[in-house]
């Protein structure tokens, strides 16, 4: 997976030091009732599955992060609709290098709009639609930013 450049930069400064980043999580929708499916991709890194995850980049905004994220990574054309949840990562993420860094994620519901899913980027093994009822085994908070982002709630939640 490509590490963008700014992060690289400030890894030139900070070395392994804990890193706060802003992410991005794109539950991307479509269908309805009970055929109504999720856009899921499998980590290349760890294996697991989750929705559309990525970096925002300096000055963009979040929502066409998750956007881009999408595009890249699975070749879907989505867009956001909604700010679903905003949520600080409990865990600080430790790679293999030993880089640290902590996640603010802001999850956003996306509609579908044309194309089908593959690992476009490498930054996964797989790209599919999974039943909302069918889903693939995957970590809780994985499953909570689903559920909240194909909620019909209207605000977004977030934490004290």
């Amino acid at each position: 997976m490509a590490t963008p450049d700014f992060i690289l930069r400030l890894r030139e400064k900070i070395g392994n030091d804990e890193l706060w980043l802003s992410g991005v999580t794109a539950v991307v929708l479509r269908g309805e009732g009970v055929a109504r499916e999720v856009l899921l991709v499998r980590r290349a890194d760890n294996g697991e599955w989750t929705a559309v995850t990525g970096i925002i980049d300096p000055g963009e905004p979040p929502a066409v992060a998750a956007e881009r994220e999408v595009l890249e990574e699975t070749a879907i054309v989505a867009v956001a609709e909604r700010l679903a949840r905003v949520h600080v990562e409990d865990r600080v993420v430790v790679y293999e290098n030993g880089d640290r860094s902590r996640y603010i994620d802001l999850t956003f519901t996306c509609r579908y709009v044309s194309g089908e899913p593959y690992p476009a980027d490498g930054e996964n093994t797989e790209a599919a639609w999974y039943r909302l009822d069918a889903l693939p085994p995957m970590r809780d908070d994985h499953r909570a930013r689903i559920e909240v982002a194909a909620s019909d709630e209207q605000a977004a939640r977030f934490q004290r």
